[in-house]
């Protein structure tokens, strides 16, 4: 009995700690199944995190960090830092569960639950663009910091996503992403049809000018 209780309590002093002194520092618990790094070092299948922990993930695998009500699913090839209840996302994808307003940084952007109640949302942020989708409940986008300068006169800093809804954003300035192409485009105007049309119109009458005019008149203005 005296080597069981000594093996058991080893055992607990290994494995309990860890996660409560997580939880109770404001620290989470990172689950990955390889593939993933933790401060610039291989992760092992769990490991307690801490403020300023960065995770990275390969191609081809995704992790997990439970903190105390949230959870957050990392995709592939993301990088990011754990703030405690604050994600920094450098790229890549997350999905989050969390019941604590946990709030995602991108860039200038900031990303975060309009309420306590259990919020599901994903933010993913590939090549500068920032897209955020609203599973359950509202999210609010909204611009920090000095970057705030740079928004237009009289426009908003702040953009409610509402559930089920997504929009996305520029990571470098906060403002829509506008399509390049499509309707709301304008195309060139040397490009355009309209300029096509008016070219060959302007060539069409000055061949007719040149073949119509009437009588052996030369149609340059000096007699040969």
């Amino acid at each position: 009995m005296p080597e069981w209780r000594k093996l058991v309590g080893g055992v607990m002093i290994v494995i309990v700690p860890s996660s409560l002194f997580a939880q109770g520092t404001g620290g989470a618990l990172l689950h990955s199944d390889g593939g993933t790094w933790l401060n610039e070092n291989p992760a092992p299948a769990t490991a307690a995190i801490f403020r300023d922990s960065l995770v990275q993930t390969q191609k081809g695998y995704s992790a997990r960090i439970d903190a105390e009500g949230s959870t957050v699913l990392i995709g592939p090839e993301t990088v990011v830092q754990f703030q405690g209840n604050e994600l920094t996302l450098d790229h890549g994808s997350l999905r989050l569960d969390t019941a604590t307003e946990m709030t995602v940084i991108v860039g200038c952007i900031t990303i975060n639950p309009i309420s306590s109640d259990r919020t599901q949302y994903d933010v993913t942020d590939i090549d500068g663009k920032v897209k955020v989708i609203a599973h359950k409940k509202d999210v609010k986008i909204r611009l920090h910091g000095s970057d705030l300068r740079k928004t237009k006169p009289g426009a908003s800093s702040e953009f409610i996503v509402k559930e089920g809804a997504q929009a996305t954003r520029s990571e470098h300035c906060g403002v829509p992403i506008k399509p390049t192409q499509g309707t709301d485009a304008h195309e060139p105007f040397l490009d355009s049809i309209g300029a096509k049309v008016a070219g060959l119109a302007a060539v069409g009458v000055i061949t007719c000018y040149a073949l119509c005019r009437g009588g052996d008149e030369p149609v340059s203005p000096s007699k040969p």
